[in-house]
């Protein structure tokens, strides 16, 4: 088997979450390439839904943002953007929202908004779009995120997006209808809520990581699930499919943009 890397299997192990016919809104960047890798292999009638309004997209190369023409060309059709949070997302009709993030805690909670200060901040990041819908209408959220204590901390700069809030059933009572945050997939191994609690726990680690590693990846004391799952790294298929399509992106990204006219 070819030699992988901590970022190919981060996006394999995403990518396997997934299922055949799972309707799921994408987020840009590591949760698209996941999503179109499991389209490639396992799961090729999975439905993509981007948050520009497209709707059964199956771009070949992977889009640069959600305004990507290739989306729109390969879309099995495009509705306004209205219609996909309101008919869509909030109609209970989305599986899995996959969302990336700058900041997670360990409750799930997501900040895409700044670092620092938000009147003054250090960083001002992309900020929420789609992401608050999405993390409280889909009947799931999966987030793709390398990790670090930077990233993976103790206390949010900005709450952006709400996992489970504060645990032990808070999401639930404050009426949001989604099921929240079930895995979050990193550059170790996979975290999962606690069954009550609702605390992310390690729960499954890639091949040569060990706990040692993960709980030093993380910003607060990460609990570990009893039973650890080691999951198997990327077959030939799935590398394949995903370095020929990160191929096709970088070379589809160097051509020049020309205008008609």
């Amino acid at each position: 088997m070819s030699a992988w890397t901590r970022d190919e299997m981060m996006t394999v192990a995403a990518a396997r979450l997934l299922w055949d016919d799972c309707v799921c809104f994408v987020g840009i960047g590591l949760p698209s390439a996941a999503c179109n890798l499991a389209r490639l292999t396992h799961a090729p009638d999975v439905v993509l839904v981007y948050e520009s309004g497209t709707l059964g997209t199956r771009p070949d190369v992977l889009p640069l943002s959600i305004g990507d023409g290739e989306l729109a060309d390969t879309a099995a059709c495009v509705v306004p953007l209205p219609e996909v949070f309101a008919f869509y997302l909030q109609g209970g009709r989305v599986d899995v929202g996959f969302l990336g993030a700058a900041q997670i805690d360990r409750f799930g909670n997501l900040n895409s908004t700044v670092i620092g200060d938000y009147a003054h901040p250090s960083t001002r990041l992309p900020g929420a779009g789609g992401a608050p819908e999405i993390a409280t209408h889909a009947r799931q959220t999966f987030v793709l995120m390398k990790a670090s204590p930077r990233s993976f901390v103790e206390r949010l700069d900005f709450r952006t997006s709400a996992g489970f809030l504060g645990g032990d059933g808070e999401r639930a009572g404050s009426g949001a209808p989604g099921g929240g945050p079930q895995a979050v997939i990193t550059d170790f191994g996979v975290l999962r809520p606690m069954p009550g609690r609702q605390e992310l726990q390690l729960v499954a680690l890639y091949e040569g990581v060990d706990v040692a590693e993960a709980k030093a990846a993380v910003g607060w004391p990460l609990a570990v699930a009893d039973t650890l799952e080691r999951l198997p790294p990327p077959t030939e298929t799935e590398l394949t499919a995903l370095r020929q399509l990160q191929a096709r992106t970088a070379e589809a990204h160097r051509r020049p943009v020309r205008l008609p006219g």
